[in-house]
């Protein structure tokens, strides 16, 4: 078997835990910085290291180089070449990240090539496209999650507005309820987007206000106010604060999963879950951040389609796997869950990566068996054959695969 350990990469941005990654890793917490992903896979940025046959640790990202066909297996290979379609994190949020969304392909596509032909440097502050792929992604919560995701239904938004009872906020309310439609939603978060700073200096603050008086009379709408208000603090004169206004609020218990497609709006605000993603880096954001924002380009790639967010608890698709099912032909993700009776059967035609968030499992392949503690994950290549998951305690791994066409 060739089942390897994985030493993975912690990354340290400003809105991360300093005790999430800690504890799931086993040390001493807290650490003297925020600790924001840990990353799993073959990410050119921080591939995951395996320690090679004479001892030495050995990049994921060279070993695929080395041996595509039987670390992916041929039709991955035949499809991806040498490059691992899917990234593996474990992202804790304790403040807000930027509020987001990624393009399709073709818009990856094109964005890449036209930077390239206008010359625009790799690593300029304002390049939009660092690759021509689609960023996908879905995050499946370990704790009590919390988000803004997608664009809530036009009605229930007019009515979040309309409670707020903000007189120079009213032109804009009744733009959308004109309008209470993709049409309409795009319209306004143009005009929200667009704000001259002194505009939004003076109505920001009377919305802010109106948050307040809603939270105080414990209002419909409390937790959105609540986070509105929190977002105003963390960003103050920020036009994404706005934007906010018109997205789903979210609160994901632990084994609930949301995906974004491509042209989502979404920001996560607090909390620990396993994501996983096309291996890509094209961001295009909106606000609730210092970086580069794009609005012409941000405006191409949103989809305003609208309502309520898909919220998935996974398809038990053999005894002990649970699927969280999307389009994407990049990643798919599994939750195990096994116990001191149970096994779980894990196969699969292209490469695997399990991760151990709960109690300790045991793999099996044939005579070989490998230990894997809280917080350790291992590579499986394609041309290793099904491994039998057990354990002696309740435990809980995370298996990310290519997705199933």
């Amino acid at each position: 078997m060739t089942v390897d350990l994985l030493h993975n990469t912690v990354r340290t941005y400003a809105w991360g835990s300093r005790t999430a990654i800690a504890e799931l890793l086993g040390r001493e917490v807290p650490t003297p910085h925020p600790e924001a992903e840990l990353w799993m896979g073959a990410h050119p940025g921080d591939p995951s290291r395996i320690t090679g046959p004479d001892g030495e640790p050995q990049s994921l990202l060279a070993l695929l180089a080395d041996d595509p066909d039987g670390q992916l297996g041929a039709p991955h290979a035949d499809r991806w070449g040498s490059r691992l379609p899917f990234l593996l994190k474990v992202l804790a949020a304790d403040e807000p990240l930027s509020l987001q969304a990624h393009p399709s392909a073709e818009q990856a596509a094109n964005g890449f090539a036209a930077e390239d032909a206008a010359g625009v440097p790799m690593d300029s502050p304002i390049r939009n496209y660092k690759d021509p792929s689609a960023k996908p992604e879905l995050i499946c919560a370990l704790t009590e999650f919390h988000a803004l995701a997608g664009f809530r239904d036009p009605a229930r938004t007019v009515a979040l507005l309309r409670s707020l009872d903000v007189p120079d906020f009213a032109p804009y309310v009744e733009l959308l309820a004109a309008q209470p439609d993709a049409g309409g939603l795009r319209a306004l978060f143009t005009t929200l987007i667009t704000l001259p700073q002194t505009a939004l200096d003076m109505l920001l603050p009377q919305v802010l206000d109106a948050c307040v008086l809603h939270v105080k009379e414990h209002g419909e709408f409390d937790l959105e106010c609540r986070t509105i208000l929190e977002l105003g603090e963390a960003y103050p004169g920020d036009a994404g604060v706005l934007a906010a206004l018109l997205l789903n609020r979210l609160v994901l218990r632990p084994g609930e999963a949301i995906y974004l497609p491509a042209g989502n709006l979404h920001a996560y605000l607090h909390g620990t879950g396993v994501e996983i993603l096309a291996n890509s880096d094209n961001v295009l954001r909106c606000g609730l951040t210092p970086k580069h924002v794009d609005v012409p380009e941000l405006l191409r790639v949103l989809d305003f389609d609208c309502g309520d967010m898909p919220v998935q608890t996974g398809e038990e698709t053999t005894p002990g796997l649970w699927s969280y099912r999307t389009p994407c032909p990049e990643f798919e993700l599994s939750r195990i869950e096994v116990g001191p009776s149970t096994h779980v059967r894990v196969d699969h035609s292209g490469p695997q990566i399990l991760l151990c968030t709960r109690g300790q499992a045991r793999l099996t392949c044939g005579d070989d068996t490998v230990e894997l503690a809280r917080g350790q994950s291992v590579w499986l290549p394609a041309r290793d054959p099904e491994v039998i998951v057990t354990a002696e305690v309740d435990t809980q791994l995370f298996r990310a695969t290519p997705g199933v066409e």
